[in-house]
């Protein structure tokens, strides 16, 4: 690995942990200006106020949630889009490049994969030309990647064991998945990924309980920590939302634990 990448990769994962607390925010390019993210540079300042490493933005977005003080954050622009109108939605393609990335600031860049969809083999060549790239800029690579075929199962052990494995065998550097819904199974996941895992949110869920939950149970498992929008991004106080994630994700606390922080 290049001293580059390492670099960027120190800005995106906290260092003494090797875990991070990623906040997607690219959502408005699928269904629009959605609560929690109409004001993008209020969010990116209290997700980073709670400690996130990270969030995830299209290009456009970047100087929109620039704020010029307060706490770093790490930068990671995404590279595909589709929308919820479109009759093929899980069908991505690529809208910015690494090149301009860089020029953005960005620290890391991502991209959207969707196992088993119709157009699978276009997305998975740019997969492929996007990591040949990022190599070549020393530029870390996510890569979430959803089973999204017809009859397909996505929190399927086996299915998301394999959208793991997909993104490491294609040069990624971190690979974004479901959770499983328990951690001996996705225990199996992370075996089989040879780099660091994290894990979806998924739709907004009932409680914040659970979303502690769900995210202690990955990281119990080997997680490597989360990238989580909406059930970050509209939690009632996103700032305290964060910091009883990072309670889980960086300090090992139990869910018990960071609840309190919530109550």
């Amino acid at each position: 690995m290049s001293i580059g990448k390492r670099l960027r990769l120190e800005r995106l994962i906290n260092r003494e942990t090797a875990r991070t607390i990623i906040v997607p925010m690219d959502h408005g390019v699928s269904s629009g200006p959605m609560e929690g993210i109409v004001d993008i540079k209020r969010t990116v300042q209290e997700v980073a106020e709670g400690g996130a490493n990270a969030v995830v933005l299209h290009k456009g977005m970047v100087r929109a949630g620039h704020r010029g003080k307060g706490r770093d954050i790490g930068l990671i622009v995404h590279l595909s889009a589709s929308t919820d109108w479109a009759p093929t939605r899980n069908d991505k393609v690529l809208v910015c490049t690494v090149e301009e990335a860089i020029k953005l600031g960005a620290d890391g860049v991502s991209i959207h994969i969707n196992v088993g969809a119709e157009l699978e083999r276009e997305m998975l060549r740019d997969f492929g030309y996007v990591s040949k790239v990022c190599e070549e800029w020393g530029m870390p690579l996510l890569a979430m990647v959803y089973g999204r075929g017809k009859d397909m199962d996505q929190y399927d052990p086996k299915v998301v064991a394999h959208c793991a494995r997909l993104g490491a065998e294609l040069g990624a550097d971190i690979v974004k998945v479901p959770y499983t819904g328990e951690p001996e199974s996705f225990s199996k996941v992370v075996e089989g990924c040879p780099i660091p895992v994290v894990i979806a949110g998924g739709p907004k869920m009932k409680s914040e309980r659970e979303v502690l939950e769900m995210v202690y149970g990955a990281v119990q498992a080997g997680a490597k920590g989360l990238s989580v929008g909406r059930n970050i991004f509209q939690a009632k106080d996103r700032v305290a939302m964060v910091r009883a994630l990072s309670l889980i994700v960086h300090e090992g606390k139990s869910v018990e634990e960071a609840i309190k922080l919530l109550d």
